[in-house]
């Protein structure tokens, strides 16, 4: 019998009303089974646990009503629609309807008494309310009051499907899955005993209809957590059986050449301080592996990372292989390249860029060296994996800022080095401190080395917060500081004036402050300039050339000029804690106390008030990341390619993170032995992400 097969395996076309069409629109909700559609899980619920009389009901609710057709017409203003006006006892309303049918206004006759649900709203053209496509059934008078329903379910739709449908096919999933079918569970036994959690049929009956309660205590209940955990774990496993897979392949053994490291250290003018020599120490270790090593390396603004990236590139060029060091903006890779050149070519080591402005004759040279091992390191932005760049021989690739790019992305300049079995080294880097929670999901097939130390001689920086309406006396402050020998960043979120975001223009500041500042020297830097200018400004600012750079948040990364020693920030109440933190970083660089002035336009609201408030009280980037994760969520810490891959349909990482160590421990029981369950579990609650974990 259908009720005795497996759900997985089970054709969605075999519930009642699914034909082609509609079997179409659900795939493209990846629900091709059964029990796909069981695993369409709902994303909100409406309490129709109660009728509201029409005369209670409030515009900006959704609510369930009844009452009795008074009038249906169709109506030609502007465009053909179907009115129909209802009332009880209390009051009138009317239902909208711009898609019907005659068949549908003719059942709505007279007298009859309708059940609605929908989005209340005021009637532009009179006092009455208003409902456009409400959900609705036909009831008999005696029938009023009886409702079943509690919390319903509200599902992820796409065009050419109605929720009321969707309803009815996990209806017909779920009566499937009670009367005998099978659903395989995943979660190992002991796992469920020892967490006494629910079995999967009771944890999905639950979650799609959940018994008459507040919505916001679903998320207490057992067979919530139990279902939120697997996702957790599904996401685990798509990145750990990445990290396993890469210890698989092989890699080249990379030589570390004690003579080469003694020099570079030695040519520096400073000392690595303790962290980055413990991480060094790290990278070397991984480095002299025979499998490709996979290493998230965190450091907050100023740590050096770079110097420690450094080191890495030195035992490849010591072992014949090419570097590629990837960055997210030309004006970071450039940056790079200026640094990295000075620091390598001293010792022989041939240092090269590549990035969006290189065209033609130059491109070809460039990506010639490239491909006959002339170029030992070579520095670029997403240039580097496009399909006309081939290397010698890749033997390490470094990521840098990686929240900006995604795992796919870190795959794509990888496979640039892969030959055969052999893979290059990994080292990924993030000045963006990642709680402990999302590193062990987001970075799953990463091992992570952290810097948590910063160089001697980096100054404390102090920030406060100052309404815009203080702007003189900001610009007064600015005038002092300038005069005492100070370099100042001022910092706007647009290029143009925009009067829906009030933000203020960077144009139009650096106008305000020349005027403002007679006899101070005023820079402007924006991401529309050509590269080129943004760099002759940056290297004018950096040689003090200029006394106030005002620019837009490209500075965010990978500036370095120790004299600049105040910084304002306009509308930063529009800015997440990580940028506003980072951008931070770019001052305090120098022997001069240095100060960060938070410009916001009030009134603040409570969110806003509360990120601005975390800034004044602490320089410390983990602990600042934990509260930007609560504001914002992981997928703005992650970065917006990266969160894709990172979507929950139940799980939530700050409030499931009791669950994370667990969910580690399991993925890696299911590696070792299970591995031919995961590709099943990774569809069920990944579907189509999937390609992005793939080995």
């Amino acid at each position: 019998m259908l009720e005795q097969g497996y759900l997985d395996e089970m054709p969605v076309t075999q519930l009642k009303g699914v034909g082609q069409k509609v079997a179409d629109n659900l795939a493209s909700l990846g629900i091709n089974s059964v029990a796909d559609m069981l695993f369409h899980l709902p994303y909100r619920y409406e309490d129709r646990s109660k009728v509201i009389p029409i005369g209670a009901l409030q515009p900006g609710s959704s609510a369930l009503f009844e009452g009795q057709v008074e009038l249906a017409e169709t109506v030609f203003r502007g465009r053909r629609s179907l009115l129909v006006q209802l009332s009880d006892n209390t009051g009138f309303i009317t239902l909208r309807f711009f898609h019907f049918s005659a068949s549908q206004k003719a059942a709505l006759k007279r007298g009859q008494w309708i059940r609605c649900y929908g989005d209340v709203r005021s009637y532009r053209q009179s006092s009455g309310l208003e409902i456009a496509h409400p959900e609705y059934q036909h009831i008999s008078e005696s029938e009023r009051g009886q409702v079943s329903e509690g919390l319903t379910a509200v599902y992820p739709m796409t065009e050419g499907l109605r929720q009321a449908s969707l309803r009815k096919f996990v209806n017909q999933s779920l009566a499937l899955l009670n009367n005998g079918a099978v659903l395989i569970e995943y979660l190992p036994d002991q796992l469920l005993a020892s967490m006494s959690w629910p079995s999967l049929k009771d944890s999905l009956n639950a979650l799609h209809y959940p018994l008459a309660m507040p919505a916001s205590e679903l998320v207490d209940l057992t067979e919530y957590k139990r279902l939120a955990f697997e996702e957790l774990l599904a996401h685990h496993l798509s990145l750990s059986r990445l990290k396993k897979g890469s210890t698989v392949r092989s890699a080249t053994k990379l030589m570390y050449d004690q003579a080469l490291q003694k020099g570079f250290l030695g040519q520096l003018g400073f000392s690595l301080t303790a962290a980055q020599q413990r991480v060094v120490a790290e990278i070397r270790h991984d480095l002299q592996q025979s499998f490709p090593m996979q290493r998230l390396l965190q450091g907050d603004v100023g740590s050096g990372k770079t110097v420690v990236a450094a080191c890495a590139a030195l035992m490849a060029y010591a072992s014949g292989k090419q570097v590629a060091l990837m960055s997210p903006t030309e004006l970071l890779a450039q940056q790079h390249y200026k640094t990295m050149r000075e620091w390598l070519k001293p010792l022989g080591i041939n240092v090269i860029w590549l990035v969006g402005r290189h065209k033609g004759k130059e491109y070809e040279s460039i990506t010639n060296d490239i491909r006959n091992g002339c170029a030992d390191v070579v520095i670029g932005t997403q240039s580097l994996f496009q399909d006309k760049v081939g290397f010698a021989d890749l033997g390490l690739v470094i990521i840098d800022e990686q929240h900006r790019f995604g795992v796919h992305q870190r795959l794509a300049l990888r496979d640039k080095g892969i030959v055969g079995d052999v893979s290059p080294h990994q080292l990924v880097m993030t000045a963006t401190p990642i709680p402990r929670t999302l590193a062990m999901l987001g970075y799953a097939d990463l091992d992570l080395s952290i810097i948590d130390e910063l160089p001697p001689g980096r100054t404390a920086v102090t920030t406060s917060a100052v309404s815009i309406t203080k702007r003189e006396h900001v610009i007064e402050r600015v005038k002092k500081g300038v005069e005492d020998g100070r370099q100042v960043y001022w910092v706007c979120t647009l290029v143009e004036e925009s009067e829906v975001l009030q933000c203020q223009a960077a144009e139009v500041a650096a106008e305000l402050l020349t005027a403002s500042l007679p006899g101070i020297r005023i820079g402007l830097i924006h991401g529309r300039m050509k590269a080129d200018e943004k760099q002759l400004t940056m290297q004018a600012f950096k040689e003090n050339e200029l006394d106030i750079l005002v620019a837009t948040t490209v500075i965010e990364v990978g500036v370095d000029v120790p004299n600049a020693s105040l910084m304002v920030i306009e509308n930063a109440e529009r800015l997440g804690l990580a940028q506003l933190h980072q951008l931070r970083g770019r001052v305090g660089r120098g022997q001069v106390n240095s100060h960060c002035v938070l410009m916001y336009q009030p009134p603040l609201s409570k969110n806003a008030n509360e990120r601005l408030a975390i800034l004044r009280e602490s320089t410390d980037g983990f602990k600042i990341a934990e509260k930007d994760m609560q504001l914002r969520g992981p997928g703005e810490l992650l970065g917006k390619r990266q969160a894709g891959f990172m979507q929950f349909k139940v799980a939530d990482l700050q409030r499931d993170a009791l669950f994370m160590d667990k969910v580690a421990v399991t993925a890696n029981e299911i590696l070792e032995k299970q591995p031919d369950i995961i590709d099943a579990l990774l569809h069920r609650w990944i579907s189509n992400l999937v390609e992005y974990a793939h080995v």
